[in-house]
């Protein structure tokens, strides 16, 4: 695999994770956005029209480096997610679920991580996680985040409640876990 010399680009030994490109991006990133399967445990339901996947995506390229370090993830040069900080220190991700279960997302958020707290200074990284999702709590918890705190009737989506459990990661415990 060779990686572009655009930056910021992280390569990894499968991926590489770079900026959005709003017009590239859009038919994979809407295919997994408006996939049920991906967004059961999203903050938002899946996406019902385009324009929706269009204004995500320019959110996502709106916002500057002292706000978020968001990576668009590529596999065999084919968009397949993203997973990054929207907003500092809140992690997020997101992969088409065809590729669950590989370890993309825990190679994609290794050097994000890294980053948050060498480059950009983090002390502590935050996730809220639903309850339900048990394959993202596996993730973070392999990862060295710890569940800080639970809390019930977080998010409304699509006129559902759903609950929330919430993990941090300090540097120190990154760092001791390397």
């Amino acid at each position: 695999m060779s990686c572009p010399k655009t930056d910021p680009v992280i390569c990894t030994a499968r991926l590489v994770l770079r900026r959005v490109r709003p017009e590239a991006d859009f038919a994979a990133m809407h295919a997994i956005l408006s996939n049920p399967q991906a967004m059961a445990f999203w903050s938002t339901p899946p996406h019902e029209t385009g324009a929706q996947t269009r204004d995500w995506l320019a959110a996502m390229a709106a916002t500057g480096p002292d706000e978020c370090d968001d990576f668009i993830i590529e596999y065999q040069g084919r968009a397949i997610g993203k997973a990054g900080f929207f907003r500092f220190p809140d992690v997020g991700y997101i992969i088409d679920p065809a590729m669950w279960g590989q370890g993309i997302a825990s190679e994609a958020l290794v050097p994000i991580i890294a980053r948050a707290f060498t480059l950009y200074g983090q002390a502590r990284l935050v996730a809220d996680v639903d309850p339900r999702n048990a394959g993202s709590i596996r993730l973070l918890e392999k990862l060295g985040f710890a569940e800080t705190h639970r809390a019930e009737r977080t998010w409304c989506i699509a006129g559902q409640w759903c609950d929330s459990v919430y993990f941090a990661l300090s540097r120190e415990d990154w760092q001791a876990r390397a």
